[in-house]
């Protein structure tokens, strides 16, 4: 088949099964000059920006909750430079917290804001010091928050979004260039990206579920899209020769980014060749999702980023680089923009993730209107969002 001829997906919600084929049948249609396609989201095109720059959907707003190097409204805490991946963490009696990290070298590690039941912001801080270029991570069904290094040898931190412990590194993970982790409580093992232009996807297989401090970390074989299989690596470490190049057969993805679990499926993203991937671990298939490259008009998404999942299936892809959008994949096949975020052209979104409730979106601009690490901004979207 021709690679720019586009496909249907035909699913019962992103997560009941992958994606079929590579692209879908009217999933973009005619794509304006400035690259909005003409086929909205469900949640119809971005507006114009509104007082913070961000073009939204009717409906939708939007608040900034942090800026680099200013306190966090109503704290003492000064928010970290180029804010990295995030997620969210629920808050026994109400209200949750938003985790974030710092892609700064040498001392990047990780902060935290509290948020309470009605939203409002109750406290900042601390909750991972003096680590290296903190990219992107995952949460943990336990609640703990896995900050990845992505420097050559870099390591995975187990943080403690609610406070009360500190972070501890878990060699066992491995020590490449980390970029995202997913967690899939189903088959008990943490999925793990590589921001290398001939990287590999790892699963880190706990000895005991719920204790990342032992474990096998394995690669995953085979010749690419279709039947794979997985492989140990024999030296996590990488004393002897780094990770990706310790496993025969091991399939090669160009620049892994963001990772998200959901219902059987591991999505995840390679910048370098503009793809959405998605692994189905119950018959072991690797498929492609969407590939920049192979849409037959100008693609909706590209630079491909971070990515985050909705209880509506909907798929949440940032964008570094592209138009500074958040991009939606629906299990429909609909691929458009979300938001926008204007006047940052020297920025990328960065770690978008939802309230406990799917009611809020928050994610960053890593370097804001400066295009300088000291100039980030994270951001809140509020809105009638699909449950």
């Amino acid at each position: 088949m021709d690679r720019r001829t586009v496909l249907r997906a035909t699913l019962t919600g992103v997560g009941a099964a992958a994606f079929s084929g590579s692209l879908w049948s009217g999933a973009f249609g005619e794509v304006l000059p400035d690259g909005v396609a003409t086929v909205p989201s469900p949640y119809g095109h971005p507006g114009v920006p509104d007082v913070n720059g961000v073009a939204l959907p009717p409906g939708f707003t939007s608040r900034v909750i942090a800026r680099s190097g200013a306190k966090v409204a109503k704290t003492s805490y000064r928010w970290h430079d180029a804010p990295d991946g995030g997620a969210c963490f629920p808050v026994a009696g109400g209200g949750w917290v938003y985790a974030s990290n710092s892609e700064i070298t040498a001392t990047g590690g990780a902060s935290a804001v509290r948020f309470g039941p009605d939203a409002a912001v109750v406290s900042a801080y601390r909750i991972l010091d003096r680590t290296n270029r903190n990219c992107a991570g995952g949460a943990t069904p336990w609640g703990t928050w896995l900050s990845c290094e992505e420097v050559r040898g870099g390591f995975v931190y187990e943080t403690y979004p609610l406070g009360g412990r500190a972070a501890v590194r878990r060699p066992a993970m491995g020590a490449f260039t980390h970029e995202a982790a997913a967690c899939d409580p189903d088959g008990k093992v943490v999925y793990l990206t590589e921001d290398e232009n001939h990287g590999c996807l790892y699963r880190f297989r706990p000895t005991r579920w719920g204790d990342l401090s032992a474990g096998t970390l394995e690669a995953m074989v085979g010749a690419g899209p279709g039947p794979v299989t997985w492989a140990r690596v024999p030296d996590p470490s990488g004393r002897t020769k780094e990770p990706r190049k310790q496993v025969a057969g091991a399939v090669i993805f160009n620049g892994g980014e963001g990772c998200w679990y959901d219902r059987g499926v591991c999505y995840f993203t390679t910048k370098g060749d503009g793809r959405v991937w998605a692994y189905e671990t119950g018959p072991r298939v690797l498929r492609i999702v969407y590939d920049d490259s192979s849409v037959p008009v100008e693609p909706p998404l590209t630079g491909v980023d971070n990515i985050t999942g909705a209880r509506s299936g909907d798929l949440y892809v940032a964008e570094d680089g592209g138009n500074m959008e958040i991009n939606i994949i629906t299990p429909a096949g609909v691929v458009a923009p979300f938001l926008r975020v204007s006047g940052q052209d020297r920025s990328e979104i960065t770690g978008p993730a939802f309230s406990p409730d799917g009611t809020r979106l928050y994610f960053s601009s890593q370097r804001g209107p400066t295009g300088t690490t000291s100039g980030g901004i994270t951001y809140e979207v509020s809105g009638p969002f699909r449950a």
